[in-house]
């Protein structure tokens, strides 16, 4: 029983940690070197991704700063970059990248807000999935005789406390996101 309560809390906190990596890559106006994680650059033939060909820092608020290891492929870099349609353009000395992260206008601040709350959303279907298999873990092993019916309650309220602790969770992180966003 209690292991069921366990694997359920674990698959929870693992779609939490997918909403705050997703969220962490949508833009709120602030440079963050998770805007360009996922990008890929082209390195002898390989696709690789751009922090392991470079390192990539917050010079301040509104600028992110590449520095390629191998100075060759800064065009490679620059190339990904603007193919990557995050809506950069990169600033190439010839060896280092400097971009500017551009002011969101409102329009595009509502259109990040409706995407951050579709994230919400598809977050609290997988908690509310993990809580369902729980249950019907719980109905077997009850429908087994290995547990009674007053231990499939209180797994049940067990179960279902996780599940609001972790909708709760997901509704702070998107408000706090929302408010980054909306932010001036």
């Amino acid at each position: 029983m209690e292991q069921v309560i366990n694997d359920a809390r674990a698959r929870m906190d693992k779609s939490l940690e997918a909403l705050r990596a997703e969220l962490a890559k949508i833009r709120t106006g602030k440079a963050t070197t998770a805007l360009l994680d996922g990008i890929k650059v082209e390195y002898y033939g390989n696709m690789t991704a751009l922090n392991q060909v470079a390192n990539v820092t917050v010079l301040d608020a509104h600028t992110l700063s590449i520095t390629p290891w191998d100075k060759s492929i800064v065009s490679h870099v620059d190339k990904a970059i603007l193919e990557a349609n995050l809506g950069f353009n990169p600033v190439n000395d010839g060896t280092n990248l400097k971009i500017p992260v551009p002011p969101l206008n409102e329009e595009r601040r509502r259109d990040f807000v409706k995407l951050v709350k579709k994230f919400g959303e598809e977050s609290k279907i997988a908690i509310r999935n993990v809580r369902r298999d729980a249950n019907e873990h719980l109905k077997r092993e009850e429908k087994n005789k290995k547990i009674s019916e007053d231990q499939l309650k209180e797994a049940e309220d067990k179960v279902q406390k996780l599940t609001d602790e972790h909708i709760q969770k997901i509704d702070d992180i998107l408000k706090h996101k929302e408010k980054e966003i909306m932010e001036v």
